[in-house]
């Protein structure tokens, strides 16, 4: 079931990476990334909203806790995912995001959590696919937009590792009801900023559309899907089913934007896949 979740997620947030492309040129990225969570909370808030006032004692007491991932999950990582569509193709930003679980299975393995020989070979397994797909003759071309993707996958990465320590107690709903509130707050001076400088958005069916997909599809099913997934097999197993994510972009592109698939980006996604099966199977 939590193999299941981490692909759910990952198969729903590479839509994301479209839609992000997609409202790249009209909408403000931090508008964009403040009126998703916006609709999130509408969307998780009953299911989520009596289960967190019920536990309001216990989210206080880890306030700390709650915060940091808020910060790292919800206000930063998708701000900087909106920042990078602005300049980046969104294949691209599937392939770099998919070397977050490497800094997933790093975080976990300082925590003291044994990764396995089976694991290990399927993250670099996956990871080779990925590097491959990325630098194919060494043309890829990269943008500024590249390095805002790779802050985002550090933040991902780093929120991963940090679901495996929710304090207990506290229910899924309410944590994702909780972060996505903080998250939303603490983008609320930046979404003054943006509004003040560069003025709002049109509301159109090419914006609100998208701006629902990732509101309510990628943020309120796809996290809770990956938080529950983290804490049933933990954020390095999870995050090798993570390494679909190229592969989900690449098909969705072919799909969506009629883009082609080469022989190479098919022997790339072979090792991706095969790395997810070998590094995603239990211990024995």
């Amino acid at each position: 079931m939590g193999i299941a979740l981490a692909a759910v997620a990952t198969v729903v947030w590479s839509g994301s990476f479209v839609a992000s492309r997609a409202l790249g040129e009209t909408v403000p990225p931090v508008q964009h990334a403040f009126w998703r969570w916006v609709i999130a909370l509408v969307a998780v808030a009953p299911f989520g909203a009596r289960d967190a006032w019920r536990q309001r004692h216990l989210i206080r007491r880890h306030l700390g806790y709650v915060t940091l991932a808020s910060l790292l999950g919800i206000t930063v990582y998708n701000t900087l995912v909106n920042q990078a569509a602005v300049t980046t193709p969104a294949a691209n930003m599937g392939m770099i995001m998919a070397a977050s679980p490497v800094l997933m299975a790093v975080w976990e393995r300082a925590g003291g959590v044994r990764l396995g020989g089976r694991r290990v070979a399927g993250l670099l397994l996956a990871c080779a696919g990925v590097l491959l797909l990325v630098g194919r003759g060494g043309t890829a071309a990269f943008s500024t937009g590249d390095l805002w993707m790779i802050a985002a996958a550090c933040c991902f990465g780093s929120y991963s590792a940090l679901l495996r320590r929710r304090p207990a107690g506290i229910d899924g709903t309410a944590f994702l009801f909780t972060t996505f509130l903080l998250g939303m707050v603490m983008l609320l001076p930046a979404q003054a900023a943006s509004v003040t400088v560069q003025g709002g958005f049109a509301l159109t069916p090419g914006t609100v559309l998208p701006l629902l997909y990732v509101g309510v599809a990628s943020s309120a099913v796809a996290f809770f899907s990956w938080n529950k997934a983290v804490s049933l097999v933990g954020p390095s197993r999870a995050g090798v089913v993570y390494y679909l994510q190229p592969v989900c972009v690449a098909l969705l592109s072919w799909a969506l934007l009629g883009e082609a698939i080469g022989p190479w980006q098919v022997l790339c996604m072979a090792l991706i896949l095969g790395g997810v099966v070998l590094g995603a199977a239990p211990r024995r």
